[in-house]
């Protein structure tokens, strides 16, 4: 799977804490709490995953559990550029207690983290090479520091026979990422786990299937998409023939030869 996240905890107090005291998930009161979060929307149980797996969901696919005093929610829909602008009925929930949005993404080295307090915003950060700092908003936390400093840069592998290019950001988003995940969550992905770390493989999240009755029909984009591309006319082929004319063929006019044939 790679360092890949989207994930949201609700928490009244310090996250890791909670989840280490954490249960079986009642499936009841994490439909409830799936339905309040995700209003209008048609709501469907499908199995579950431990919550190392459950962070990264399929599209369409929401895996969560409701434990009193601590709420997780893993979705790809929460994998925002700008984590200050997640949807406001999210960021209401969170009133009296606390929010953490934790998201990245390995292909890109991307990552953003939020923490709202009482439902206000106290940090947030949104970053990747290739788009540069994306957002900033509060002071660093305490993890943070360290990055930040210059203690931490990242490790650039060039390829063989190349230069070494200076990478784009002065730390490795992902390994902050890591160390965000712990200090928020209380676990990492990838890493050597410590003794306090959450047991991931020990907590399940129920598994939901989740789909705005608003947006386009999946089956049916499909369906839409298969039409325009049995109703795209096959690929002509031409060449140059004689006094430099084009001529068409029925298939792709040139052949290669085996070494065999010379």
């Amino acid at each position: 799977m790679g360092a890949k996240t989207g994930l949201l905890v609700y928490a009244d107090g310090d996250v890791p804490s909670l989840l280490r005291q954490v249960g079986t998930a009642d499936p009841a009161r994490t439909s409830a709490m799936m339905r309040g979060l995700y209003p209008g929307w048609e709501i469907a149980p499908c199995e579950g995953r431990e919550l190392w797996e459950g962070v990264y969901p399929p599209r369409g696919t929401a895996y969560a559990a409701s434990w009193p005093g601590v709420e997780v929610i893993g979705d790809q829909r929460v994998m925002i550029d700008f984590p200050s602008q997640l949807p406001e009925h999210l960021v209401a929930a969170s009133a009296g207690r606390r929010l953490v949005l934790h998201a990245m993404h390995s292909v890109v080295d991307w990552l953003a983290f939020a923490v709202w307090e009482d439902g206000c915003l106290v940090r947030s950060l949104s970053l990747s090479p290739g788009s540069g700092i994306m957002e900033n908003i509060g002071e660093p936390l305490s993890f943070e520091q360290p990055y930040w400093a210059g203690d931490r840069p990242a490790e650039v592998i060039a390829w063989p026979g190349r230069e070494e290019e200076p990478y784009a950001l002065p730390f490795d988003p992902l390994e902050l990422g890591e160390d965000a995940l712990r200090a928020l969550c209380g676990f990492v992905l990838e890493g050597r786990p410590e003794p306090d770390d959450v047991k991931g493989d020990s907590i399940v999240l129920h598994g939901f299937h989740v789909r705005d009755p608003h947006a386009p029909d999946p089956a049916e984009q499909e369906a839409a998409m298969r039409k325009v591309i049995e109703a795209t006319s096959s690929p002509r082929f031409f060449s140059l023939g004689p006094g430099g004319s084009l001529v068409e063929h029925d298939g792709f006019p040139f052949k290669t030869s085996s070494p065999e044939a010379g």
